[in-house]
């Protein structure tokens, strides 16, 4: 936090103070309301799937993992339910990316930084964490008067009790994770009678150690120092954007109750604001919300949740701080009723963009065969002069991604009168070429494409291999070229 005081005396002289201070500690306060039963329901909802995802079934058929997510580092395969992506195909990843990426956008378009209220791994474990504090040291109040305390027996245990949950949860945390790349099960008992790889502990001391320290001890400091989304979310927001707002037009000036009170029955302007501070208490980064649009908050709406429980005791109207625009803000103070502008240019490009991205993704996924085919032209030498023409060598490469072995056929076309022959492939008599390969693996192939002299227009002609699954008829293509004089 950066604060200069400046003093000028008759002299126009400056003192200055610090220009940096040590951060306060924040203690946030328990609260209740919807913004909290929402945030305890997606909690609940996020660590149900982290934790008990790994251990979903997924019948695949004999020869494959049945584990519904896992990402299976000894056979370079990542498996989603009925998806199986081989290394190759890591645009589909990239894709994944792009669309979490326009997803954030879109969301900062529409409610500002909802992500980072509702569904960031450091909001849910601190959240986790801040419920156990809660839970075995007190309240706000009491939490503060415990750290001034002095260390005593009550101290010390109340310490220690917090600590071991935060451990055990920190511990399951770092253990979910390592379960995403074997089977669950079966890590599980390998963990518990120590005959797990050496490089599971080793990441779920890792793991336990950051949830433990980032979830509860930094806290605040992720979002506010660590963490680069603010800034980036700070320049995608717009006037039009929902973000939890102070409604300073009916808030301001802010007197007590007493005399808030006393001024509306002369006739005076007082605001529902009665400066009690429930809304810097409860925020979980210690942000007043009152002082504007801030890199702190993270949009949960808790303060919504405390300041409608007071202005409810007070008999005033709730949402004196709402998901709110700043245009609307400004509206009001011209005395124009507001709008709400949803659909607008930039939540339509974003919206637009996943469609794409999305559509094009399925359409790959839909289209995608169990097979694949590569080729690379042997380059030294580009090609050979031979009694039967001229010939070229191309390395071929199978792969077969099913879980039984098949067979493929291989036609070559493009050049008239041209022969093949390969050493690892049996060719029949219609001149193609017929290759086995195991299951979820892949076979390379040495292929010699001979050409009479006269067939050749120039010294370079396209020419195309067809590869076809004698059992399922699946095909793919690749083209290359066939060199010569």
């Amino acid at each position: 936090m950066t604060h200069m005081h400046v003093n000028l005396d008759s002299d126009d002289t400056f003192e200055e103070g610090p220009l940096y201070a040590a951060a306060a500690k924040v203690y946030p306060q328990k609260v209740v309301g919807t913004f909290r039963r929402l945030k305890w329901r997606l909690l609940l909802l996020c660590l149900g799937i982290y934790y008990f995802l790994p251990f979903l079934r997924w019948d695949r058929g004999p020869n494959e993992p049945h584990q519904a997510v896992l990402v299976d580092l000894g056979h370079s395969r990542f498996y989603f339910f009925f998806i199986e992506l081989w290394p190759q195909e890591i645009y589909y990843f990239t894709g994944l990316l792009i669309l979490a990426s326009l997803g954030l956008f879109l969301s900062n378009a529409l409610f500002g930084r909802v992500w980072c209220g509702y569904f960031c791994p450091q909001t849910v474990w601190t959240d986790l964490f801040l419920a156990i504090e809660r839970w075995t040291e007190g309240d706000r109040r009491a939490r503060i008067r415990l750290d001034e305390a002095p260390w005593d027996a009550q101290k010390i245990r109340k310490r220690a009790t917090k600590y071991f949950f935060w451990l055990l949860i920190a511990w399951w945390t770092g253990g979910a994770w390592v379960l995403y790349f074997a089977d669950a099960p079966t890590l599980v008992r390998d963990l518990a009678t120590l005959q797990a790889p050496l490089a599971a502990y080793v990441w779920i001391g890792i793991l336990t150690f950051t949830t433990f320290y980032l979830a509860g001890f930094m806290r605040e400091q992720v979002c506010l120092y660590m963490c680069p989304w603010p800034r980036i979310q700070a320049a995608l927001t717009d006037t039009d954007a929902l973000n939890v707002t102070y409604r300073v037009d009916r808030g301001e000036p802010r007197l007590s109750l007493k005399d808030a009170a006393h001024a509306r029955a002369a006739g005076l302007p007082a605001g529902d604001c009665v400066d009690c501070h429930q809304c810097v208490n409860v925020c979980p980064t210690g942000v007043d919300i009152r002082m504007g649009s801030q890199l702190g908050c993270i949009q949960c709406g808790l303060c919504i949740d405390a300041c409608d429980t007071v202005m409810t005791k007070i008999n005033r109207p709730t949402r004196l701080i709402a998901y709110d625009t700043d245009e609307n803000i400004r509206r009001r103070q011209r005395g124009e009723a507001p709008v709400y502008r949803l659909v607008r240019s930039r939540t339509v490009v974003y919206a637009v963009a996943i469609a794409i991205v999305g559509s094009v993704m399925l359409y790959a996924l839909s289209s995608r065969t169990n097979m694949g085919l590569s080729v690379l032209h042997v380059r030294a030498p580009m090609y050979t002069a031979v009694k039967e023409g001229v010939r070229n060598g191309y390395t071929l490469r199978f792969a077969n991604k099913g879980s039984a072995p098949q067979k493929f056929s291989l036609e070559v076309s493009g050049l008239k009168d041209a022969s093949v022959k390969s050493e690892e492939a049996d060719i029949g008599a219609d001149g193609k070429l017929t290759v086995s390969v195991d299951p979820d693996a892949t076979q390379e192939v040495q292929l010699y494409v001979t050409a009479p002299k006269e067939a050749l227009t120039g010294s370079s002609q396209p020419l195309v291999m067809t590869a076809t699954n004698l059992a399922t008829g699946e095909r793919a293509v690749v083209s290359d070229h066939f060199f010569g004089p």
